[in-house]
């Protein structure tokens, strides 16, 4: 998709300075804290970052699935999200709990990293994808099941009308991927979600799934919000990039931006880190990042990162939080010396 398309379509998703505050038995903890961003019609975002940066819950407080259960016990939500409905935009985190679920699954949809903790293990999976038609699109039984056998050929399963007799525990985990993104497109949501899809999967399964899930991005227009670890599965399918640390968006640009000439010292680290990373000689080995992310319950003072941090002043980094500031037309960057950086990169 072009820039200029992107920039043309209107938001399937707004997040406006959203907070997740967890319950637990040491007190509340904040695990997402002021985070915002859009998702365009057509466009794929990709939230990256450490286990424990605050993408998964990030992606589940959209679906108010933060927390214990469905209703979000355990957690307290605060800030707005915007999303697409049928008749207009809604408010997601005001809704009651019957409209929630109406239009969880038709306008917006979310693939879970490990399929078979989503997939009932007991029901064939045809039954499964025609479970969401009968319920979303009030669809007759017979005309649900020949859609899910549509829905079967449509994500590259062979055989589809087998296939669909099959119970989850009997399939490959590629297969039990493509079913789950088969319920998630079955109403042709808005929004699709995809936390870490391809992590359980082979290396020629993964390039399968991601080519099926921008195929079939192109073919509904729908926006995606994409959750890794992996900038190599970022490089191939993301249009923008939001990296966090510790709760926060860190930095936020298009995906050659952003690989090009990265402006936060995280998502430089992140970048050297990387397996073939640009500019490394062949063979090299990778350049971790030294230490680890902050336990949430007492995160260091100014910017989180700057114990870890390589272009770090202490006078300046941990005497206050930098904001997330504007740094070019697209960019936005949360630290105190983005410029200082830029100009030793020129």
């Amino acid at each position: 998709m072009s820039a200029s398309t992107t920039e043309r379509a209107a938001p399937a998703l707004s997040v406006r300075d959203l907070r997740v505050h967890l319950a637990t038995e040491s007190g509340e903890v904040t695990a997402v804290q002021g985070v915002s961003f859009d998702v365009r019609a057509g466009e794929t975002v990709a939230l990256v970052g450490e286990s424990g940066a605050g993408k998964s819950m990030t992606a589940l407080a959209v679906m108010r699935l933060a927390g214990k259960g469905a209703r979000g016990e355990g957690a307290r939500l605060e800030g707005e999200v915007w999303l697409e409905g049928p008749e207009g935009p809604l408010e997601v985190l005001g809704l009651p709990l019957d409209r929630l679920r109406a239009i969880r699954g038709r306008a917006m949809s979310m693939v879970f990293q490990e399929p078979m903790t989503s997939l009932n293990p007991v029901f064939r999976v045809g039954w499964q994808i025609a479970e969401s038609l009968v319920v979303h699109e009030n669809l007759p039984w017979p005309a649900a099941e020949k859609r899910a056998l549509d829905l079967l050929a449509l994500v590259g399963i062979p055989d589809p009308a087998a296939r669909s007799r099959a119970f989850p525990p009997e399939l490959s985990g590629g297969m039990r991927q493509r079913v789950m993104i088969a319920i998630a497109l079955a109403c042709r949501p808005r929004l699709l979600i995809a936390d870490e899809p391809t992590t359980a999967l082979d290396v020629t399964v993964q390039a399968q799934v991601l080519q099926l899930v921008r195929s079939l991005q192109r073919e509904m227009g729908m926006g995606v919000l994409f959750i890794t670890h992996d900038l190599g599965v970022v490089a191939q399918v993301a249009d923008r990039v939001a990296v966090m640390y510790a709760g926060r968006i860190v930095e936020e640009a298009g995906v050659y931006e952003l690989f090009a000439s990265p402006r936060h010292p995280y998502t430089a680290g992140l970048l050297r880190s990387m397996p073939n990373a640009a500019g490394a000689e062949p063979g090299a080995m990778v350049k971790p990042i030294p230490g680890s992310m902050p336990n949430l319950r007492r995160l260091p003072p100014g910017c989180a990162y700057h114990p870890r941090c390589p272009e770090a002043v202490e006078a300046t980094c941990a005497s206050a939080l930098p904001p997330l500031e504007t740094a070019g037309n697209s960019r936005k960057v949360r630290c105190a010396r983005w410029a200082d950086i830029a100009g030793k990169a020129a």
